[in-house]
Parts: structure tokens; sequence; C-alpha cells
């Protein structure tokens, strides 16, 4: 048993210790056997639940799901201390110098008038710290393990940057069309490769559509998804029989009127 002081409240340095403790010898056998790889989904799962705490406004669960995810930037800190090649003080220190380097409108002479001007001597002092001589550099540069609408906008938005951008929303528009008759084609032509091609492609476009119109593709996708879910319900809610008796024409027309309904509800509480 390894003794722990108690104390009124606790500060960084014990949570370094204790995770030093769950990893030494003595430790707890689960977390002495964990790797890099091993707790990865940890890591995107536990900041995907604090990112659902901060969009609920919900302090105490904030307060949880935010030390879940320090516990991982600890955890994984220590495993890279176990094999020598930095812990967590170094992992601070270069957070604390790109900081000091990548704000020069407040820590140097440089000028930022706006949120933008700020967000362009960011990326300035980004592109020269990681040697980005073309576009093409930033655009390679974007994390692969995003996810893929998301990883779509930065691509597109580093591109634009270049100058390399739809003169306008509505040849974007033109676009999308002209991918969605690909994809019927590649879908009349029966194969899988053709048709994952195609419909990405057809992602591609609607998300630089959306971009052009300062709309979050992420944010679209999760608000249809939860349109879903509310009609979803509704379909299920005016259904007589299981949903699998029923034949294409019944379930459209369940949903439109699973619409219907929802339209009239959001009328009254607006009345």
């Amino acid at each position: 048993m390894i003794h722990f002081p108690s104390k009124e409240r606790y500060g960084w340095d014990d949570l370094l210790e204790i995770v030093r403790d769950l990893r030494s010898p003595e430790g707890c056998p689960w977390d002495k056997a964990q790797t890099h790889a091993s707790i990865r989904r940890n890591f995107l799962e536990e900041t995907y639940e604090a990112l659902d705490a901060i969009d609920r406004d919900d302090a105490d669960d904030m307060r949880e799901e935010l030390g879940d995810v320090l516990l991982q930037v600890a955890f994984h800190a220590r495993m890279e201390e176990e094999r020598g090649r930095f812990d967590m003080s170094d992992i601070v220190d270069a957070l604390t110098r790109k900081l000091l380097y990548r704000h020069p409108h407040v820590f140097e002479d440089a000028s930022a008038e706006d949120g933008e001007q700020a967000l362009a001597n960011w990326e300035e002092r980004k592109r020269a710290e990681k040697g980005f001589a073309r576009a093409s550099d930033a655009i390679e540069a974007v994390p692969h393990t995003l996810p893929a609408l998301w990883r779509a906008e930065k691509i597109q938005k580093k591109a634009a940057k270049a100058g390399f951008e739809w003169g306008d929303v509505s040849h974007a528009l033109e676009k999308l069309e002209e991918e969605v008759r690909e994809l019927r084609e590649a879908l009349e032509a029966g194969g899988a490769p053709g048709v994952r091609e195609e419909a990405g492609d057809v992602l591609f476009i609607t998300v630089s559509i959306l971009r052009m119109c300062g709309i979050d593709p992420e944010d679209a996708l999760h608000r249809t998804c939860d349109k879903f879910e509310r009609r979803f319900r509704g379909v299920e809610d005016g259904a007589d029989r299981p949903l699998s008796e029923y034949t294409e024409a019944g379930l459209v027309a369940l949903w439109k009127q699973a619409k219907e309904t929802e339209h009239h509800t959001q009328e009254d509480s607006q009345s």
C-alpha cells in the first residue's frame, strides 16, 4: 500500500505524484499496463465529454471532465518521463515559449487591432516556426486524425488563404450538382470504390459550401442528427405496428406526419 497524505486541498504537484504512484511497481495493475496506444481512445472520449459539458454550460461537469482531460495529459507525460524523453515540466516550458512567440502583439511590439489580425499574427509565426514554405506544407500538416468534416474545412481554409477558392458560393453549388450526378453514375455502374470516391467528393464540396456561408459543418451535421432523433421518435409514436412491417411509402407518410407535428409544436411554443 502507498501512503498518500490527506490534505484540505490538493495541487498540481499532488496530481503528478499520484500518477507516478499509479504507474509505480506498487501501483495499480491496470494503470501500469497502459501505453500511449492503449489509452488513445480514452483521450478522445474524455475530450468529447468535456465538450459536452461545455455545450451544456454545466460548471460541475466541466470541472470534472476537464480534470479527466488533464489526467490524460499527465498520464501520457508520465509515460514519456519513464522513457527518459520528456516530462510535464518540459510540456509546460514548450507551451509557454510557444504562447510567448505566437503572441507578438502582446509580448513584443507587433500590433493587432482585432481578433482577425491577432490570428493572422499567430498563423504567421506558426508557419515560420514549422518551416512551412508553401501552402501545401500547411495543408499536409492538418492532422489526419481529425473528424473528416473538420479536416476538410481546415484544409479548405488553408487553400483559400493561398487564393485557391471559389469565386462565389453559387459556383460551389454548381460543383455539388456535378458531383451528385457523378455519384449517381457510380451507383448505377456499381462498385464500392467508385461510390466511395464520388460520395467523398459530394461531402467535400458540401463542406466548402457551408464554410463559405460561415457555417460549421460539424455543427450543421450534429443539428441534423438531433433533428433526426426527434423526428424518428415521432415516427415511432405515430406507428401502430413495427416499422419493419411498413412499406417505404408508409414510412415516408409517418415521417411527414412527425415533421408536421414538430412544426406545429414549435409554432405553439413561439406563440
